[in-house]
């Protein structure tokens, strides 16, 4: 079978047994502080679990795509090593919202494994919670026996706490679990060795390919295990792994899944998969790599620097890294393998499809961008030798390794290469100090203490959002926390009601005060866990049982609804103007100004910026009144031309947002203006890339705006009297540009001429020490003019050693020069010498062994600098 027919046979199975078929979430997690990608299954179905919302479909079947680089599922350096783990995986699943349970699981699970796709049922094997006395927990008696009427019991293993009971997080939903493992050893190899001796113990050839997961606890924060009212069934089968099973190979990257990628891969490099075992690694890891960053990218998530955007360039950076170290990838590569994963997955993600563009774009230009990075890296890692010769071969230092690692993104496995292709080693433990040392940094600075929920109303609904309608309400507190995050203790609570916007869709969340009698509490932020509406504030003075206030500040709701529903006439105007290849990637909307990121491939122009803002500018002169429609049928809405907001989720109904339908018509759940005069004025203050194919406007709204344009007023006014008010203000600011130009000529003219004599001056004063014509110097020349100097008459004479100091504005520049003949003796190096007259004024600094320069703050150091100097050129002469 081939693995589009074996994930479709998958889903037609499910489909027979009442389940509906959804399609994948996206891989990129929005509202969900607590993870930034899809790593499982069931992660788009947490807040049932959870019980934040009733579930549509009692019954559910699914192929997911997930990914696992970060956190508890870290993967990242074991990927294209072995022959099963990936970043970007698929996970097939089925799933119960409180329907059918472990009978139905189980019998099902066994039924398409042994029915459906035919694995053969000897080489099967399932394991059962054995229990946990600490937990209080008993064996799972109940999947034990269902098993038993499918299999023989020598086939059932039991499995610890650790393998067979599942759990969402260190809180939450979580329960025992049933896995089914896969022997696809040879026969001679199961005779020797039986397979229930290597379940669950890393053979890469005894796997699991199915956990069953039966949820019917909840862990709370002290440890302690409550049953659910209701049971669900979460199961996930990688997809993968069932395709090596069915295509009877020893690895997944032997199968129909990655093939073509490894053959496109091969075919670039000129070699043949299976012949080199670094080689094979290298094309195991760009394979996997590529599917991981297209479906990134499709998704939404550009790599930079920061989250979700890191992890993505770490594994871009990693695939090229690999390329480029074993296959003798120089150029960007990876960009080509899109249209062959496209044409494998396309059908079944057609994400990839309507992104193609983008995804090969950002890819190309990320792949530039760090093979430069990687010649960075080697220029700085040859300086580094070089300042150290002729110092015997040693170590390199563990701080420089890291330094490169961390702040130029060089690979410390490359760093250890050239190491040891110079005759060096790299001092791994001092490496390895630094790279702890940042981790405990990222944990203390990601560290949160969560305490469980106080239920102050049992059964309570999700809290119903009211806020476009109403800015202050009475409502009740349903329950509240406390969290400590980064050392500061705040509150989480949830209220009945609430006028609050919860930041979500690229819209921040409200702020404003809970009142309860004569107390007022500020609300610092609202956000959304799992669709669950949030209000933090520092403290929590009210009487639980007591009704409070909420009010929402509103003038900051006011200031946010211009800048969004600016951004929605701004995204229309850019379509009209530009084309409809304008989509939106990314949008960020505060009180204060508009953010907004969307596909284009070259710089606006001024004129183009211009339309754009008239364009904008006159609807919002038309006041055209805000029409929405609150639970619209998400395919009505897609009819009338509603634009999607880029990697979102919809649900079945959507609100409809639209300012003329001519015009905008948007999915938005935002707040927006009445009608589209209360914008006032619309100002774009920049316009930039992003990533290639990405464009990047903020703009301005209202106040703001108004502010900026008089704050440009009173500029052009000081400028107007500066230039004592000129009738034309332009030619008199032109006509002082060309005389400042002039005047600047003629300073550079007459410089050269001091330069000159001083050049002059110097070579008259030339001082012999042992052989070396020792030339030294305190000088009133800026620090790049001394380094031009000096670099001059290190070639205008043999064996010359120059150094020269500076004083400006209390600040030292040092700069010293060597001639190449002595260089090459190897006693004299600018770097080392720098280094160490640099001490004298308080300074630091470096360069290569012929030149290098330093800085100081200490002026009066500067006769003993010069003096040493002329001491280290007595000693090595």
């Amino acid at each position: 079978m081939n693995s589009t027919t074996i994930r479709q046979a998958f889903l037609d199975f499910f489909r027979t047994k009442g389940h509906q078929i959804v399609p994948s979430a996206p891989m990129v997690i929005k509202n969900d502080p607590t993870l930034m990608f899809t790593n499982a299954g069931m992660n788009q179905f947490k807040d049932l679990f959870l019980g934040n919302r009733e579930a549509a479909f009692k019954r559910v079947a699914d192929t997911q795509k997930c990914l696992r680089v970060s956190g508890k599922h870290n993967d990242l350096e074991e990927v294209g090593i072995d022959t099963y783990h990936h970043t970007m995986f698929e996970m097939l699943g089925n799933w119960s919202f409180g329907d059918y349970f472990k009978k139905e699981a189980i019998e099902w699970g066994w039924e398409f494994l042994t029915e459906v796709v035919k694995i053969q049922k000897d080489r099967m094997y399932v394991t059962v919670f054995e229990g946990d006395s600490k937990e209080g927990l008993e064996k799972d008696s109940e999947a034990f026996a269902y098993w038993k009427a499918l299999i023989p019991a020598d086939r059932i293993l039991m499995g610890s706490r650790k393998d067979n009971f599942w759990e969402m997080g260190d809180t939450g939903p979580c329960g025992p679990c049933s896995e089914i493992h896969v022997d696809l050893r040879d026969d001679a190899e199961r005779k020797l060795v039986p397979g229930d001796k290597l379940v669950n113990t890393g053979n890469p050839l005894v796997i699991e390919i199915w956990n069953l997961v039966f949820i019917q606890y909840n862990r709370q924060t002290n440890g302690q295990l409550n049953a659910l009212p209701a049971l669900h069934v979460d199961t996930g089968m990688g997809f993968e792994r069932l395709c090596m099973v069915l295509q009877g190979k020893k690895s997944n990257y032997d199968t129909d899944v990655f093939q073509p990628l490894i053959h496109h891969i091969a075919g670039l490099a000129d070699k043949e998969y299976g012949k080199d075992v670094k080689a094979d690694i290298a094309m195991r890891v760009i394979a996997d790599h590529v599917r991981a960053i297209s479906f990134a990218i499709a998704d939404g998530q550009l790599p930079s620097n920061v989250k979700a955007g890191y992890v993505i360039r770490r594994i871009l950076r990693r695939a090229v890294r690999y390329g480029y170290t074993f296959l003798g990838f120089k150029d960007p590569f990876l960009f080509t393998l899109v249209p062959v994963l496209i044409n494998q997955m396309g059908t079944v993600f057609p994400e990839l499809i309507s992104q193609k563009d983008l995804i090969i774009n950002v890819m190309k230009e990320e792949e530039i961008a760090f093979l430069r990075t990687l010649a960075t890296g080697i220029q700085k890692f040859n300086g580094y030798l070089a300042s150290r010769i002729p110092l015997p071969a040693s170590r390199i230092e563990g701080s420089f390794a890291f330094e490169l690692f961390d702040t130029y993104g060089f690979p410390i496995d490359l760093t250890q290469l050239m190491a040891r292709e110079a005759g060096w080693e790299v001092d791994m433990d001092g490496f390895l100090k630094g790279l702890e040392e940042q981790k405990t940094r990222s944990r203390q600075a990601a560290s949160v203490q969560t305490s469980d929920w106080i239920v102050l109303v049992e059964d309570a609904e999700m809290p119903e959002f009211v806020g476009y309608d109403a800015l202050k309400i009475e409502t009740e507190i349903t329950k509240y926390r406390k969290v400590i995050t980064k050392g500061q203790e705040l509150y989480h609570i949830v209220l009945e009601q609430t006028p609050f916007y919860a930041e979500s869709g690229g819209q921040v969340g409200d702020k404003g005060w809970l009142i309860s009698g004569d107390i007022k509490t500020e609300i610092l932020d609202t956000v959304k866990e799992n669709d669950l509406i949030i209000h933090i504030c520092a403290s929590f003075p009210f009487k639980p049982e007591e009704p409070v206030v909420a009010e929402v500040d509103a003038l900051k709701r006011r200031n946010i609804a211009n800048n969004h529903s600016a951004t929605h006439l701004m995204h229309s105007a850019l379509r009209k103007l530009l084309g409809t290849h304008v989509e939106q990637k990314g949008s960020m909307v505060d009180d204060e100004h508009l953010r907004f990121d969307f596909t284009h491939f070259s710089k606006l122009s001024k004129e183009e910026i211009e339309s754009v803002e008239n364009i904008v500018n006159a609807k919002i002169r038309e006041n055209i009144p805000l029409l929405e429609e609150r639970a619209m049928p998400i395919e009505e809405a897609k009819k009338m031309g509603a634009m999607a907001l880029f990697g979102e989720k919809y649900g079945d109904f959507v609100r409809v947002v639209t300012f003329d339908p001519a015009f905008s018509v948007e999915f938005c759940g935002g707040t927006h203006v009445p009608a589209s005069g209360q914008i006032g004025i619309f100002k774009i203050i920049s316009e930039s890339a992003i990533a290639a194919g990405v464009r990047r406007i903020e703009a301005i709204t209202a106040e703001k705006a108004e502010s900026w344009f008089y704050e440009k007023l009173r500029l052009l006014d000081e400028v107007s009297e500066t230039l004592k008010n000129p009738k034309d203000l332009l030619k008199g600011l032109k006509n002082l540009v060309e005389e400042n130009q002039s005047l600047r000529k003629d300073a550079a003219e007459l410089a050269k001429i001091k330069v000159g004599q001083v050049r002059a001056d110097l070579l008259k004063k030339v001082v012999a020490i042992n052989g070396i014509n020792y030339i030294s110097a305190k000088l009133d020349l800026d620090s790049e003019i001394l380094k031009n100097l000096a670099f001059e008459l290190r070639s205008a004479a043999e064996q010359v050693f120059i150094v020269f100091a500076n004083e400006t504005d209390g600040k030292v520049g040092l700069t010293v020069a060597i001639s190449d003949s002595l260089v090459k003796e190897g006693k004299l190096n600018a770097g080392n010498i720098i280094r160490e007259i640099a001490k004298e004024v308080q300074g630091g600094g470096g360069g290569q062994p012929h030149i290098a320069t330093a800085g100081g703050k200490n002026p009066a150091g500067i006769p003993a600098a010069l003096e040493k100097a002329r001491e280290i050129v007595s000693r090595n002469s």
